[in-house]
C-alpha cells in the first residue's frame, strides 16, 4: 500500500478513522495530535499538504540505511 495521509479523531476511548479503509493486522501507523484549538483550516491544509510530500518521498520499498554506511560523521550531530 502507498502510504495515505487519512483524517480520525479520538472518541474517548480509541482513535476512530474518519473514513473506511482496509489494514492488515500490524501495519505500521504515523499518528499526529493536534490541539483541539490550533484547528485552522490554513493549518490543516499545510499539515495534509506536508504529510502528503512526505509520504511521497519515501516508497514502501526504501532501504534502512544503517550507521555503518557512513563515511564522514558529523561532529555536531547529537542523535546517534
Amino acid at each position: 500500500m502507498k502510504p495515505k495521509t487519512l483524517q480520525a479523531h479520538f472518541d474517548g476511548e480509541q482513535i476512530r478513522l474518519d473514513e473506511p479503509l482496509n489494514l492488515k493486522p500490524d501495519t505500521p501507523l504515523l499518528v499526529r495530535v493536534w490541539p483541539r484549538e490550533a484547528g485552522s483550516s490554513e493549518r490543516e491544509e499545510w499539515s495534509a499538504f506536508s504529510a502528503g510530500n512526505l509520504a511521497e518521498a519515501f516508497g514502501e520499498d526504501e532501504p534502512e540505511y544503517s550507521m555503518d554506511l557512513i563515511k564522514e560523521p558529523n561532529p555536531e550531530y547529537e542523535g546517534g
